[in-house]
């Protein structure tokens, strides 16, 4: 990778001064895209770099909320599929297509000159390219069981590994889920003088209300203090989530821009977490009847979008859509979300999907007092979710899988499942 940026004339040196990293397994796409419009919203031009896609590959390359245009993404990748046939021709090295894509973004925003990049790293920290960035500013917004066959099968083997990284002598925010490992993660990071900073500790997250219309909370850290904070993302994991990007954004400025007025700052992180705008996390993709989709995919992060819904919408009156890929943990996932409902249409995605009819199975062992449906497609979960709602007066929450709740929400506009491509 580090050839391959080379080969490129990525200025590596830059990078790392314009670049702040967000690891995590839940929230790190609401994190960044929070960052990424708080240093828009202060004046910067700002790069975003994110996966997957939801429905454009376009999507994973924005520059001040823009996603990069057909013509620049065709071009960049030509130039990217010639380096990286000849950094195999010489090395015998393989890349994959997260690599592929970490060398355009970083290629994208250099050539745009943009002044600060926000970079999600796809899985883990330590091996992820994102660590080629050398940023000494990045965060861990939650921990939970996932890819255990890459990154451990305990939370400390896994917290560890995305802390990783982050630069020696940098610092890293870590979400409050995370404050449990607090003693191992301080000792993992003594080693490498990385200072370890926690939501909640040392990072104020204070008075929050959450409602289906608004959400406050007031933000501390350090000298600063910024009250009625207002992110538009529902949710009450949000906090979370918008407490760290004005961290990473208040560590970064420090170092790139000292002396900055906090009245600025403070203007910069009330508007863009105002204007946020994140696909998939309790959105709202109808009316009528009211359908909410999430994309969360671990069991922590469906717990907790799970209890927003409920303090935003109230717990009853609900049709389940649940699908689960096939290599996700589908008896904890269900586990997390079928008590709660008494009606389940359990359903398969096109990409990745799990067998509906196994989904089933777990949800009438865990809640057998439900109606439980299967539907072969999710256009079919969507048609008869359909009905349902109707003759019963329901709202729809699709949960279970990113794949499950997209291509939901790509019939819902009129498309077809089958044309989407993750990759």
């Amino acid at each position: 990778m580090a050839e391959l940026l080379d080969l490129l004339a990525v200025d590596r040196a830059r990078l790392r001064r314009i670049a702040v990293v967000v690891t995590g397994s839940n929230g790190k796409g609401s994190t960044a895209a929070f960052c990424a419009n708080i240093a828009r919203a202060y004046g910067l031009r700002t790069g975003l770099f994110t996966s997957p896609h939801l429905f454009r590959v376009n999507e994973r390359f924005q520059i001040d909320g823009v996603p990069v245009g057909d013509d620049d993404l065709a071009r960049l990748v030509a130039r990217i599929k010639t380096a990286i046939a000849e950094v195999s021709r010489r090395s015998g090295e393989q890349f994959g297509a997260f690599e592929a894509m970490f060398a355009l973004a970083c290629l994208y925003f250099e050539e745009s000159g943009c002044k600060f990049a926000v970079l999600e790293a796809g899985i883990g920290g330590r091996y992820d390219p994102v660590r080629l960035a050398g940023s000494p500013v990045t965060c861990v917004t939650s921990v939970d069981y996932e890819h255990v066959e890459l990154l451990g099968n305990s939370l400390s083997l896994i917290v560890s590994d995305k802390s990783d990284a982050c630069a020696s002598g940098g610092t890293i925010i870590y979400g409050e889920n995370c404050r449990s490992l607090r003693p191992h993660i301080l000792e993992y990071n003594r080693n490498r003088g990385v200072t370890s900073l926690f939501v909640r500790d040392e990072i104020g997250v204070n008075d929050e209300t959450a409602s289906a219309s608004a959400q406050r909370f007031d933000f501390g850290f350090r000298d600063y203090d910024f009250r009625s904070l207002e992110p538009a993302l529902l949710g009450a994991f949000q906090f979370n989530n918008a407490a760290i990007a004005i961290t990473l954004f208040l560590l970064w400025l420090e170092q790139a821009r000292p002396h900055e007025p906090s009245a600025r700052i403070e203007a910069a992180a009330r508007t863009g977490l105002r204007d946020t705008r994140w696909p998939g996390r309790l959105e709202t993709v109808g009316q009528s009847p009211l359908t909410v989709i999430d994309v969360g995919h671990t069991p922590d992060g469906i717990r907790q979008s799970l209890a927003s819904l409920k303090d935003a919408y109230g717990a009853h009156g609900w049709i389940l859509v649940v699908g689960v890929s096939f290599d996700k943990k589908a008896d904890e996932i269900v586990g997390a979300l079928a008590p709660s409902f008494d009606t389940i249409i359990c359903t398969t995605a096109h990409h990745k999907g799990a067998d509906a009819a196994a989904i089933a199975a777990s949800a009438r062992k865990v809640n057998p007092q439900a109606m439980v449906r299967i539907a072969a497609t999710v256009a079919d979960a969507f048609s008869a979710s359909q009905t349902l709602a109707a003759s019963l007066n329901r709202k729809i929450y699709v949960a279970g899988g990113l794949f499950t709740a997209i291509e939901f929400a790509a019939v819902a506009r009129g498309m077809r499942p089958s044309d989407l491509n993750f990759f």
